[in-house]
């Protein structure tokens, strides 16, 4: 992720991607902010790993499109956890 953004503008970022997946996926009574921001973050590394996996190059992408692949990733790893929560039970 080559954006110049800094610390805080990746919590900016990850935190309103992660907040926009929960809702998406129905848990953002369960999640405060700071899950959010946790979530989109993890979201946005699990996002620019599974696109560097299919060879797409994130280097010098645009907030736009890191705020997408922030959201995306949150949202699969939203669901990964769902999967994992409902299988114990």
């Amino acid at each position: 992720m080559g954006l110049g953004l800094g610390w805080i503008g990746w919590i900016i970022i990850g935190g309103i991607a992660g907040w926009i997946a929960s809702k998406i996926k129905g848990t953002d009574a369960q999640q405060g902010i700071f899950l959010n921001i946790v979530v989109g973050i993890v979201g946005g590394l699990l996002g620019g790993f599974l696109l560097k996996l299919v060879g797409v190059d994130m280097t010098g992408a645009n907030i736009f499109l890191s705020f997408i692949t922030c959201l995306v990733g949150a949202v699969i790893l939203l669901t990964i956890v769902q999967f994992f929560n409902r299988a114990k039970k």
